[in-house]
């Protein structure tokens, strides 16, 4: 199994898997991707013509000059319009070089538009592309179970989802095509060089060796190097998303000079693998240009004794010339080249390493839907541990039946909130069972679970946008009335009321423009408008101003009538109408009974009240 995790050593692929993972995403714009194809192959055609061109611009102005070393072709034209036409060679000259020209600028213009609409095309496959892998990696990360996204921070699953993307999407709507074009052109010019003179192709292909081994050597060194980067730039993300989230605490404590500090190392750390990077390329461009101008003194120095030899025209050797700088151009294109594309094959490793993260909560094959919950819900010997064994529950068994009221006390990390995350399978347990209505949680959907099953926290979520949308979760299904009807049942119209714009109030980035107590009544109304037959309060009262919690003890009166309740909280006082008291200590259930019979046992429970009520006192 594939655990996503940042912390530790990034999975590695090797480059024709994720050439080949890449190229599959191109599968269904295959037509278009072909139509792109074309195009460029046309456009390869038409960068050829240029060196012809002014080879033969050369060879017609150099007629009678170099009179042995003509080009018998075009000495032969030139002698049929002169005998034909009437014209002088000085005007063949002209007439010709102005057609020429004229066909060049033509060339020029045609090549011009067809590469423009194949670029468009493959910048909208791309595009497609990305989106598509963006859908899929946000979903995916949806999918992962509470405890897998938490091993990571949040911002290195930012930087997958933007920055990774941003570097795969030049792989498709640049990169390909770029290399493409370049190799087609390598071997498209490498056959009409040797067809004008393979004499002088010899000496070309002398220098090959040199240029696979160090493609070969970059290839290796420049990957190693990439990773470092990415690694690097989704550290640094990481580290702004925790800290521009928690700016208020290190403010309040006074921490900005240490977390510079801290920032300056990630930051340094990012630029010194970002010059490591920009060495290996460094080194590789010049080495790739230092033979290209060996190769071209080597062909002008054996190309002049060729046309004194009489072996080569003068046309042919200058268009031999300008397609040696014809071959290495799309030769340093792909050095160039090397630099994005072991980026976004760096990026697309991590991408693919999240998508590969094996998800530990699914349904089973037999997962059925359920109508609505009467609300019973059992614990059979279950057994939890969030890391190896270090259980927090040990064998913990209970029945709750429907539309009872049942509350969870014990000490902190004696594993309250944990039956509740539990009950939602927001976690999966070690051994036993639970059960919702005799019918074990692992057969029953996951959405179907959650969707009749409402949860409030104590660390209420808001997000950005109106007080509608952070009720209704931006699901039009829901009506106004049922909204109005939401808020009045659990007191949240009082706020609702007092505000600008009633629901269409803008609400800040994790509500930062309300109270606790003020998110807390929201988050009822979000948990009621669901109407779920089961209710989880865990601290949903904690840490909330006295004018508030009049209006949510209120509203949690109210709730108590809806369906199965199960609260977990530190005030003894708002439990102690509860049903059936569950009392934990270190992971085990040490007591249980309503509120009056655990005072007579004296036991934890009684010693718990005793210190709680001695504090109110005070």
């Amino acid at each position: 199994m594939n655990n996503f995790n940042d912390n530790n050593k990034i999975k590695t692929y090797s480059t024709m898997v994720v050439i080949k993972r890449l190229l599959s995403y191109i599968k269904p714009y295959r037509v278009m991707f072909i139509v792109a194809l074309i195009m460029i192959l046309f456009t390869v055609a038409m960068e050829l013509i240029p060196a012809v061109i002014q080879g033969s611009v050369i060879g017609i102005l150099s007629l009678d000059v170099f009179s042995e070393n003509n080009d018998a072709n075009l000495m032969n034209i030139a002698n049929y319009y002169i005998n034909n036409y009437g014209i002088t060679l000085k005007e063949f000259k002209l007439y010709s070089s102005f057609i020429i020209i004229g066909s060049y600028i033509f060339v020029i213009v045609l090549n011009g538009f067809i590469t423009y609409k194949g670029i468009m095309i493959l910048q909208r496959i791309g595009q497609s592309i990305v989106r598509k892998l963006r859908e899929e990696a946000f979903v995916h990360i949806e999918s992962l179970s509470i405890s897998q996204i938490n091993k990571n921070p949040i911002g290195k699953y930012v930087t997958r989802v933007t920055s990774d993307m941003n570097k795969i999407n030049l792989l498709y709507s640049d990169v390909i095509v770029k290399l493409f074009k370049a190799i087609i052109s390598i071997i498209v010019i490498s056959i009409v060089m040797i067809f004008i003179s393979p004499i002088l192709s010899l000496y070309v292909l002398l220098v090959s060796p040199f240029l696979v081994l160090l493609s070969y050597f970059f290839n290796k060194l420049s990957r190693k190097k990439f990773r470092l980067v990415r690694g690097s730039v989704s550290n640094i993300n990481a580290y702004l998303n925790e800290n521009l989230s928690g700016m208020k605490v290190i403010q309040v404590f006074n921490q900005e000079e240490k977390k510079v500090k801290e920032f300056n190392t990630k930051n340094n750390e990012l630029k010194k693998n970002y010059i490591s990077q920009i060495l290996v390329f460094s080194i590789f461009r010049p080495l790739i240009y230092f033979l290209y101008l060996l190769t071209r003194i080597i062909v002008l120095i054996r190309g002049i004794y060729l046309i004194k030899e009489n072996r080569l025209s003068i046309t042919s050797t200058v268009s031999f010339y300008n397609y040696v700088s014809s071959l290495f151009d799309p030769i340093q294109k792909l050095a160039d080249l090397f630099q994005t594309m072991q980026n976004g094959f760096a990026s697309a490793e991590r991408i693919f390493e999240l998508l590969d993260t094996k998800i530990e909560i699914e349904d089973s094959s037999d997962a059925i839907e359920v109508d609505r919950f009467k609300g019973k819900i059992e614990f059979r010997n279950v057994w939890f541990a969030y890391i190896g064994d270090e259980y927090i529950l040990k064998n913990v068994s209970f029945v709750i039946n429907p539309n009872e009221v049942v509350a969870f006390v014990g000490a902190t990390g004696a594993g309250k909130s944990t039956i509740l995350s539990l009950i939602t399978r927001n976690y999966e347990i070690n051994s036993g069972e639970i059960l919702i209505d005799d019918i074990p949680i692992r057969k029953i959907k996951i959405e179907c679970l959650r969707k009749h099953i409402g949860q409030m926290l104590q660390d209420v979520f808001l997000f950005s946008g109106t007080i509608k949308d952070n009720i209704t979760l931006r699901d039009d299904s829901f009506s106004d009335e049922e909204i109005s009807e939401a808020t009045k049942y659990v007191n949240c119209d009082r706020l609702i009321d007092r505000l600008d714009g009633k629901l269409d109030y803008m609400v800040l980035e994790r509500g930062s423009n309300f109270s606790a107590g003020e998110r807390q009544l929201i988050s009822f109304a979000r948990t009621i408008i669901t109407k779920p037959n089961i209710l989880i309060l865990d601290e949903a009262t904690a840490n909330i101003d006295t004018e508030t919690e009049v209006l949510i003890q209120d509203s949690l009166n109210k709730m108590m009538s809806v369906g199965t309740m199960l609260i977990v909280a530190h005030r003894l006082s708002t439990i102690q109408h509860a049903d059936n008291i569950i009392v934990l200590n270190k992971g085990e259930i040490v007591e249980s009974g309503n509120h009056q019979e655990l005072l007579k046992r004296h036991g934890i429970y009684y010693n718990l009240y005793e210190l709680q009520y001695k504090h109110m006192e005070k």
